[in-house]
């Protein structure tokens, strides 16, 4: 879908619209509808289950959406957690100036300073958008959001800008609870804040945004990944030497590239996640080595996750993999005057860290970017089914009484075990299409032989599968035992 057609599905279905829509909306902020909080919850639920629970060193914890500003002055982001903006001498709107240079046509740095952007901007003529006014020079703005704290407000704080510092400052509690043995992974789903001067294409930059994150703390030392167990897989990567997409093994990123059989290994686990969970075409998801000034000044390597998505025009960031080494921790010894280093086997050690990030809201709006097809007249969302909102319909065949009885018998039944939808309205053919285009897998159709004791069919009901438009006639008392494993995901 491109992006017009994308905002009017998700919109006019229930997924997400921006918030306060009935004041005209306000960018960079989005509400999430019923069909958008339970896709949101089902993406995090997977996440967990294959990358917290199938691991016993690892374990997910929570923390405060506001934080005080030392821990932000200690980790660098109160002096570098900036981005460019440029204003206009007329009407003063601000835009953030290496977007509105690509929307002119003008690729510029990742990372420039200010006087490189003015350049670009001189070179080529770049006026206002709005009103064709010159623009001033450009500057960093700290996209941090800041908070007064206390009855006198005197003290200042802010809006955490990533969940990833929580789990820092809770490294050192969590080591001695876990009985001190690293590697220790520690993950969180939670929300971040940032004051982004120009939010757009949807979900894409938010001024307020859900990640999901581990961070596994490891002695780099000691730190074993069963790397044989890769041998012949493929991924799809961009070298940051080359800038060239390219299809390679895990064995050749770790001999020519350089990298590390830990990192590739998370590689191939992130990979796996979006072909075997999430469901996405290989061809559609690649790795971005980033380099030089365009990796984070944080970062020893970093790879940026990407997926095709159509709404926003081909390739796009949806999660990242960094190896930060000792950066965190180190800066928060200083910071806090508190030695952060524990002692393993023996041994002292500030551990490293590997975090695999996630943004929650870009990868929801991907999955329904990709999985939405045509086909002729027929829509279908075809999310895997413990992705779909609903795992299954409920759907009486005709408006009669003993009928729709027992369709709200089953669908009462289901719902401690899956998540049901009932719905009697319109031909069983447009209930069928409603259901294919929000994405439900399954429809259970409850008709007159469902509750006609002279039939041989008494006592069953028929399984539609969304993706073969296959029906199946089966018992009422074995609903349960065979859609519950098909929309249950665990690693």
């Amino acid at each position: 879908m491109n992006m017009e057609e994308m905002v009017a599905f998700t919109k006019g279905k229930g997924f997400f619209w921006p918030s306060a829509e009935i004041y005209g909306g306000y960018a960079g902020m989005y509400d999430y509808g019923h069909l958008g909080a339970l896709l949101k919850r089902r993406f995090e639920n997977a996440w967990v289950s294959y990358f917290v629970d199938g691991s016993s060193d690892y374990y997910l914890i929570d923390g405060s959406n506001v934080l005080p500003e030392r821990p932000l002055v200690a980790s660098g982001h109160a002096a570098r957690f900036n981005d460019t903006l440029v204003g206009c001498s007329k009407c003063h709107t601000y835009y953030r100036v290496d977007v509105l240079l690509a929307e002119h046509g003008v690729k510029s740095p990742e990372v420039a300073k200010p006087e490189e952007f003015d350049d670009l901007v001189k070179k080529n003529n770049v006026k206002c958008p709005k009103c064709k006014g010159a623009l001033l020079p450009s500057k960093d703005f700290n996209m941090m959001i800041d908070v007064n704290l206390g009855p006198e407000k005197t003290d200042k704080g802010y809006l955490r800008p990533e969940t990833a510092q929580t789990t820092y400052l809770n490294f050192f509690r969590e080591f001695n609870a876990l009985r001190k043995s690293l590697p220790m992974g520690l993950a969180l789903i939670g929300r971040a804040y940032r004051n982004e001067i120009s939010p757009r294409q949807g979900l894409y930059r938010l001024r307020e945004l859900t990640q999901s994150e581990l961070q596994i703390f490891f002695d780099p030392d000691s730190f074993k990944v069963p790397f044989d167990s890769l041998k012949g897989t493929e991924m799809n990567v961009v070298p940051f030497k080359t800038k060239k997409q390219e299809r390679t093994t895990a064995e050749r990123m770790v001999k020519e590239y350089n990298i590390p059989e830990f990192y590739v290994y998370h590689m191939a686990l992130i990979s796996e996640f979006y072909r075997k969970v999430i469901g996405m075409p290989e061809d559609k998801i690649r790795f971005l080595e980033k380099g030089g000034d365009e990796k984070a000044f944080y970062n020893r390597l970093h790879m940026d996750i990407e997926v095709d998505v159509e709404s926003w025009g081909g390739f796009r960031e949806v999660g990242g993999l960094h190896y930060r080494g000792d950066y965190d921790l180190t800066c928060h010894t200083k910071g806090s005057n508190q030695d952060l280093a524990v002692t393993v086997n023996g041994k002292k050690v500030i551990p490293h860290v590997l975090e695999l990030s996630f943004g929650v809201d870009r990868n929801v709006w991907m999955m329904v970017d990709v999985f939405y097809k045509t086909d002729g007249e027929r829509k279908v969302l075809g999310l895997r089914p413990w992705l779909a909102p609903f795992s299954a319909a409920v759907l009486p065949l005709q408006k009669d009484d003993a009928i729709i009885a027992e369709a709200e018998r089953i669908h009462k039944a289901l719902r401690p075990h899956m998540k049901t939808f009932a719905d009697q309205s319109g031909s069983i053919g447009r209930r069928y299409a409603r259901m294919d285009e929000i994405g439900t897998p399954f429809c259970i159709t409850v008709d007159f032989e469902s509750v006609d004791n002279g039939s041989k069919n008494f006592g069953t009901v028929t399984i539609r599968d969304r993706d073969t438009k296959g029906q199946e006639r089966v018992k009422i008392g074995n609903l349960a035992d065979i859609l519950v494993p098909k929309a249950r995901f665990s690693a």
